[in-house]
């Protein structure tokens, strides 16, 4: 029996396959903070001061580096949200964009994220 791997344990592939309504809406289990929003894979998140914020999103701009796939940001004094699509999937949503929503839940409890 093959354990099947944490999202956040995933590496982004590219070009990556769109994902039928079905996939998405089983990888939104595995990200429960996340939801459908016009299309995009969104989440939004809290912080307790602007740097907190502000170190949150270089702490996923180097991951979306790393992974060569990178979310639009809206950056605000104490929140920043994160959200994703796959542009080689025609703007679809691909497993790229769950991996790198676990990868971004991650690096938020990793610095002290609610």
């Amino acid at each position: 029996m093959t354990i099947p791997m944490k999202l956040s344990d995933r590496h982004c592939i590219h070009g990556g396959a769109a994902l039928d309504p079905a996939t998405i809406q089983g990888r939104l289990l595995e990200v429960p903070e996340w939801q459908v929003i016009d299309g995009s894979l969104a989440r939004e998140y809290d912080f307790a001061s602007y740097r907190a914020t502000i170190a949150f999103v270089n702490a996923v701009a180097n991951m979306a580096e790393e992974q060569d796939h990178h979310p639009e940001m809206t950056v605000g004094y104490r929140r920043c949200r994160l959200a994703y699509t796959t542009y080689s999937a025609g703007g679809a949503m691909s497993d790229n964009d769950f991996i790198c929503a676990a990868r971004a839940d991650a690096l938020y409890l990793q610095q002290g994220g609610a």
